[in-house]
């Protein structure tokens, strides 16, 4: 018969499945249990390590994902290779020669003062593993049997709670793409690394002439905009993106008018955990004959509030001189920007700015070699 405290645990487990916030709170009683340092709940996959931990353990963790450990890990294709539905130690994956010897544990965990631990995975419906990871110092030794078992009566309501976070965070996404088709506005949500999660009918309707849904990532049929699609991707999968939306212009193609493309970025540690959302994508038309205000511009295409009042003066018509004799600059400090505006929309020549921003169709090219 569970007790008080463990019924209270459950609801709090169940509680963390719906509100992702609540995870840290959850992981520091499970540490409790097996009088450990923290837990940390993570994906398994080696090339894309998103997690969310106990408090106390924040500072090791952190330690652990930017030194690239998980790439050292000798436990996890272990007890992946078990397909055990509780928890597993050390002692129960390695023989007493082979602890010592595992790379991670003698050059991690145990100058750190941790070194003995306990593990389950939890399968999720996006193909990977969610992995609790029960963190003990090293002179505490082994988790005891006792606390095991503890453990896996529990994992039951923690796999069931990864399962409605990961269900939930899928539903989330989804919610947000069909929000914005109510806008007229085509989106799609992307894990990370670029490749598609959902999108909206409106955002479909543009593949594959617009958009391609490739094994790699979502790419952009413009020879000369998925470059600097491919780029903003890679700068958001390394973290250096914060709150900034990056802007592509697509040219215009037949009957098709000029498009942007706009990435924006999704934040929120744990509930990244189970959606995998990197990013939505959403497709704003370039509207014919309508310059946009520089205010516009700069939200468009990143630019600064110089920059931008230079690319409205080049959608309008001006030349630099004209530019730099309204604004009070010299003709190189505007020339300056007017490269920045092209560097940022992926142009190459002010004639193709001032046809973008005027709606006109711009010549074909070639992708940059």
């Amino acid at each position: 018969m569970k007790n008080d405290l463990q019924e209270h645990l459950i609801d709090l487990v169940y509680e963390a499945a719906v509100v992702p916030e609540f995870w840290p709170k959850v992981l520091h009683r499970v540490s409790d249990i097996a009088g450990a340092r923290g837990v940390i709940l993570l994906t398994a996959d080696p090339k894309d390590v998103r997690w969310v931990a106990s408090p106390d353990i924040v500072d090791d963790m952190t330690a652990y994902a930017e030194g690239n450990w998980h790439q050292h890990n000798g436990r996890l294709p272990r007890l992946l290779a078990a397909k055990h539905a509780g928890f597993l130690r050390e002692i129960d994956l390695f023989t007493p020669e082979e602890i010592p010897q595992d790379y991670q544990i003698r050059e991690f965990f145990r100058p750190r003062g941790l070194g003995w631990g306990a593990g389950t995975a939890i399968p999720v419906p996006s193909g990977d593993f969610l992995v609790y990871s029960v963190e003990r110092e090293f002179h505490l030794g082994p988790i005891e049997d006792d606390a095991l078992t503890q453990l896996d009566a529990l994992r039951p309501h923690l796999a069931r709670a990864a399962l409605l976070s990961a269900r939930l965070g899928l539903e989330r996404a989804r919610a947000a793409t069909e929000s914005l088709a109510l806008l007229g506005l085509p989106a799609a949500v992307l894990r990370r690394g670029g490749k598609l999660m959902t999108a909206n009918a409106l955002f479909e309707r543009l593949m594959p002439e617009v958009m391609q849904d490739r094994t790699e990532r979502l790419t952009l049929s413009a020879a000369t905009a998925d470059p600097l699609f491919a780029q903003a991707l890679s700068a958001l999968h390394s973290g250096l993106v914060s709150l900034d939306v990056r802007s592509v212009p697509i040219p215009a193609e037949d009957d098709r008018p000029p498009m942007i493309v706009h990435l924006v970025p999704i934040h929120g540690a744990a509930r990244d955990i189970f959606a995998d959302a990197a990013a939505i994508v959403m497709v704003t038309p370039v509207v014919p004959s309508v310059v946009p205000t520089a205010e516009v511009l700069q939200g468009l295409f990143d630019l600064t509030p110089a920059e931008a009042r230079v690319a409205r003066g080049i959608g309008e018509g001006q030349t630099v001189e004209t530019i730099a004799g309204a604004f009070g600059t010299s003709r190189e400090t505007v020339r300056n920007q007017l490269k920045a505006v092209l560097a940022k929309t992926g142009l190459r020549r002010q004639v193709e700015l001032a046809g973008l921003l005027a709606g006109v169709k711009l010549p074909t090219q070639s992708a940059p070699k």
